[in-house]
C-alpha cells in the first residue's frame, strides 16, 4: 500500500490514516510469493480481479513511475501457470476426445494470465500451429469472492462518504462484474475474435487471428499462432529494426479507428496482449473484453475529441451539457474555461513534457467540482484509452496525441456529422416508417378514436402520415446539424 501511494503521490494524510486503517487487519493478508515486488506479490495473493487493476497500472509509467510500471508488467502474461496435466485433462474434458486426436504437439504454457494460460499447438490433421488457450482451474470461485469484495467495498464507501456517490462505486462494480461474466466463458470471447476480425478486415497493418470453431468451448478456445514479439519488449523491436514511432502512432489510430468507426473496440490493449509480427503489422489477442460504443454516444465522443483539437472549449462545454455528462444548473462557461485549463497546458507538446498524473489529478477535481457522475457505458472506453495511451507512450516517448488523433477525428466528423449524415439518418428512418407503412392508417385511425374527434376512417393518403413525420425528421435533423456546427 505504501508503494503505492508513493507512486501517485498521495497526500501525507492519506498515507497516515491508511496505515492506522490498515494496521488491524494486516493479519488477514496472504503472504504471497516473496521473490516478486511488493505491489507485484500484493496484488497477486489478492486475486484476480486485482490483477486486472494492475495491469492498467502497468501500462501508466508515467502515472506510477518506471520502476513500478516495470515491476506490474509481470502481471500481464508472466503469472505463475498450472500444470500441463491439468490443462490436457481440461482440454479432453470441454472437447470430448482425447488432446492426441486433436494436436500432435501441444506445449507448456508459453503465456499465464489472471484468467488462462496459453499452449503452444500443432494440429494434427493441418500441421498448422496454433495457441490454445485454457481457464485456469476454479478461476469463477476466485473472481465471484473478488468481486463479492467489490460490492462490500463500494457499498460502505457510499455509507460512509456520501460526497462519493456521485462516482457510483456500486454500479461500476456491477458493470465490472458483467464484463468478468463474459470474460470467463471463452465461447463468447470466440465469437468477439470473429466479430473484430471481420470488422478490422481491411485495416492496414492489423491482423486479428482466426478462432478455430470445433476447438473451442466455455473454457477452452484455440486461435492460430500469432509468431510476434511483446509490444512491450522495446529491446527486440529494436533490434528487429522496426520503427517504434509508427508502431506508437498505429496503435492509437487503430483504437480510434475501431472505436468511432465500428463501435466496437478491444478494451484490454496491453502490451501482454499485442504482439508485432515480422512485416511491422500490430497483432491483437486476447479478446474477453471488448467495448461496444452506440452511434450517437460515438458522436458526443468524437465532437468532444474534435473540439479539444481545435481549441473550442465552448463547444466540449456544450457537447457536455446536451449529452447529460454534466448537470444542466451548472455554469457551462465556467465548465468551458475548467476544460481550457486541461487542454491548453498540454497543446503543442510531447508526452515526455505533460505530467499525466498531475493531469489526472486535475480532471478528478473538475468532476468534482461540477457533479459529474460516473457515467457507467463510458467506463470501458476511458479504461482502454489510458491503456492505449500509456503503450503508445511506451513505443514513442515523443508521441503528441493531440496530433495523431487528429486525422482519424476529422475524417470521423466529416462522415457522420453534417449534411452526408443526415441524409443516411433520414434514410434510415424512412426504411423503418416504411415497414410500419400499411399499419399507419389504422395506427391513426385507433389515435383519433381513442382522443374521440373523429370516430371515421380518414380519408387520406396512406403516405400523409408517413410525409409528415419524415419533414419533422428533417426539421429535428437539421436543427442537430445546425447545432453541432455552432
Amino acid at each position: 500500500m505504501r508503494v503505492v501511494l508513493d507512486a501517485f503521490q498521495a497526500p501525507k494524510s492519506l498515507r497516515i490514516a491508511a496505515r492506522i486503517l490498515g494496521w488491524p487487519f494486516a493479519w488477514l493478508g496472504y503472504p504471497g510469493d516473496p521473490a516478486q515486488p511488493p505491489v507485484t506479490r500484493a496484488l497477486t495473493a489478492l486475486g484476480p480481479a486485482y490483477i486486472k487493476f494492475g495491469q492498467i497500472l502497468s501500462t501508466r509509467p508515467d502515472v506510477v513511475g518506471e520502476e513500478l510500471a516495470m515491476q506490474l508488467r509481470v502481471l500481464q502474461d508472466k503469472l505463475p501457470p498450472f500444470p500441463l496435466d491439468e490443462a490436457k485433462r481440461m482440454i479432453e474434458r470441454e472437447l470430448d476426445q482425447p488432446w492426441q486426436t486433436m494436436f500432435s504437439e501441444l506445449s507448456e504454457p508459453v503465456a499465464a494470465a489472471s484468467i488462462a494460460q496459453v499452449h503452444k499447438a500443432r494440429l494434427k490433421d493441418s500441421g498448422r500451429q496454433v495457441a490454445v488457450k485454457v481457464l485456469r482451474p476454479k478461476i469463477e470461485r476466485a473472481f465471484r469472492k473478488d468481486v463479492d469484495a467489490f460490492y462490500l467495498a463500494a457499498t460502505l464507501i457510499e455509507w460512509l462518504a456520501p460526497s462519493a456517490r456521485r462516482l457510483r462505486p456500486s454500479d461500476v462494480i456491477k458493470h465490472f462484474d458483467g464484463v468478468v461474466t463474459g470474460e470467463l466463458d471463452l465461447r463468447l470471447e470466440a465469437s468477439a475474435a470473429a466479430e473484430f476480425a471481420a470488422n478490422t478486415a481491411k485495416d492496414a497493418g492489423f491482423q486479428v487471428p482466426k478462432v478455430e470453431w470445433f476447438l473451442s468451448s466455455r473454457r477452452v478456445m484455440t486461435l492460430g499462432w500469432a509468431e510476434g514479439i511483446n509490444a512491450g519488449d522495446v529491446p527486440a523491436i529494436d533490434a528487429a529494426g522496426h520503427d517504434r514511432r509508427i508502431l506508437g502512432e498505429r496503435v492509437l489510430q487503430l483504437f480510434l479507428n475501431h472505436a468511432l468507426r465500428d463501435g466496437y473496440f478491444h478494451a484490454d490493449m496491453h502490451q501482454g496482449n499485442l504482439k508485432i509480427a515480422g512485416n511491422g503489422d500490430i497483432i491483437a489477442l486476447d479478446f474477453g473484453i471488448m467495448g461496444r460504443l452506440d452511434e450517437y454516444t460515438r458522436r458526443v465522443y468524437a465532437e468532444i475529441l474534435f473540439g479539444f483539437i481545435r481549441k473550442d472549449y465552448r463547444r466540449v462545454a456544450e457537447v457536455h451539457f446536451e449529452a447529460g455528462y454534466v448537470p444542466a444548473d451548472r455554469d457551462i462557461d465556467e465548465f468551458a474555461r475548467a476544460l481550457r485549463a486541461v487542454g491548453e497546458p498540454i497543446f503543442g507538446l510531447d508526452a515526455t513534457q505533460v505530467s499525466m498524473a498531475r493531469l489526472l489529478s486535475y480532471l478528478f477535481e473538475v468532476t468534482e467540482r461540477f457533479g459529474m457522475e460516473t457515467r457507467t457505458e463510458l467506463i470501458l472506453l476511458q479504461r482502454t484509452m489510458v491503456v492505449v495511451e500509456g503503450v503508445a507512450r511506451s513505443l514513442n516517448p515523443q508521441i503528441n496525441i493531440w496530433k495523431v488523433a487528429q486525422p482519424i477525428v476529422e475524417d470521423y466528423i466529416k462522415e457522420n456529422i453534417g449534411p452526408r449524415a443526415l441524409a443516411r439518418d433520414l434514410a434510415r428512418t424512412a426504411r423503418v416508417l416504411a415497414r410500419f407503412g400499411p399499419k399507419l392508417p389504422r395506427l391513426a385511425e385507433a389515435a383519433l378514436i381513442r382522443q374521440g374527434t373523429n370516430p371515421e376512417p380518414p380519408r387520406r393518403s396512406p403516405w400523409v402520415p408517413l410525409g409528415w413525420m419524415l419533414t419533422g425528421g428533417a426539421v429535428v435533423g437539421l436543427s442537430i446539424w445546425a447545432g453541432s456546427l455552432i
